[in-house]
């Protein structure tokens, strides 16, 4: 027999294995994904029809229990036919009555779904984070972080002047960039800190504070210098918005919002975008993030700046006691995503579908 090993392979034999490799593994994931889709638009059909049924005929929660046993008796491979699953299609069902063929929610993994039905409370909430978990590619649990952290509620909300700076659509592309306020409650701070220690601990936390910015951003780096003929300025943070084509002028301020700091954005914006961008990139943006803010007065600043800004507060504190005791503990988040592991069959393509 002849050792494949020992032959004399051809030129180019490394690159053309790779390339069928990389072809393989796309295929066998476009292949998990149709296939969850396909589960999924059949949750969907058996929750709807449940739901009709249930409508007209009054069903108890007995058949409900009753129907589980039956399908799971005439098909014993799968393992999402359990009556606690039953009800999540028939939620689903309710939450997404339209067909969801055309929808984002038919390219999620079946517990993104449940989580999005267990955690929202509108159509809106929904289509929102499932629409945000389809583009970004977010798991499972990047997602529930993002509904307990109420990012919805925050993206695109941050006073600014990008209307009147920027050209439409760009104008509502950066607008969505900017949230308010920033939630900084990973860094576990409190109490009053030093702007230089709050820059630290956000770089330290890099990982963490690249998920709060939002998806697309990439850092750049911190204290960032630039000389102008022998002055020397330092940009606190400066980050690159991959998905925009844009650099994003972060300052950090640690109190009340007052109008010289906008006065000092404006000029590094500037200073940004005649220094660093290229011909390629969209306008640089600036977001100054401080402690407490006057509207008002934030509103007079940012119609006099000439760059394309926004300004927001943060927070680093916990949620009011009352909205803990209402979301889940890490006992009941790991148990819950125990259960869907060994109840759903679709968690198969999780790894597929949320990559």
């Amino acid at each position: 027999m002849t050792d494949s090993r020992a032959l004399s392979l051809p030129e180019g034999y490394t690159d053309l294995l790779a390339t069928l490799k990389d072809r393989v593994r796309a295929a066998r994931i476009t292949a998990l994904r149709t296939v969850n889709t396909q589960l999924i638009e059949l949750y969907w059909s058996i929750g709807k029809t449940v739901l009709e049924r249930q409508r007209v005929e009054q069903w108890g929660s007995g058949v409900m229990g009753r129907l589980a046993d039956d399908l799971r008796a005439e098909f014993p491979d799968m393992k999402g036919l359990s009556r606690r699953n039953l009800f999540y299609m028939r939620a689903f069902a309710a939450a997404w009555p339209e067909t969801i063929v055309q929808q984002p929610v038919a390219q999620l993994a079946w517990g993104h779904i449940t989580v999005l039905l267990d955690k929202t409370t509108t159509a809106e909430e929904r289509n929102w984070y499932a629409a945000a978990a389809v583009e970004y590619g977010w798991s499972r649990n990047v997602l529930l972080n993002m509904m307990m952290n109420r990012s919805m509620e925050r993206t695109g909300t941050a006073p600014s002047n990008f209307t009147r700076q920027l050209a439409s659509p760009d104008s509502e592309l950066a607008q969505q960039v900017a949230k308010d306020p920033y939630n900084f409650e990973f860094l576990g701070l409190s109490g009053e800190v030093a702007e230089r220690d709050l820059e630290n601990a956000l770089t330290n936390r890099i990982t963490e504070t690249l998920q709060e910015l939002g998806p697309g951003f990439s850092f750049v780096g911190r204290q960032v210098h630039f000389d102008v003929d022998g002055d020397d300025y330092y940009i606190d943070l400066l980050f690159f918005h991959i998905e925009q084509l844009r650099y994003v002028v972060v300052e950090l301020k640690t109190g009340r919002f007052r109008p010289a700091w906008a006065g000092q954005l404006n000029f590094y914006v500037a200073l940004v975008d005649d220094m660093l961008r290229r011909e390629h990139h969209n306008e640089t943006i600036g977001i100054l993030i401080c402690g407490t803010k006057n509207e008002r007065s934030v509103r007079y600043s940012l119609g006099r700046s000439t760059s394309p800004m926004a300004v927001a507060a943060y927070t680093y504190d916990k949620l009011p006691a009352a909205e803990q005791q209402a979301l889940p503990t890490e006992g009941h988040l790991v148990a819950a995503l125990d259960w869907a592991e060994q109840d759903d069959e679709s968690i198969a393509y999780e790894d597929a579908g949320s990559q």
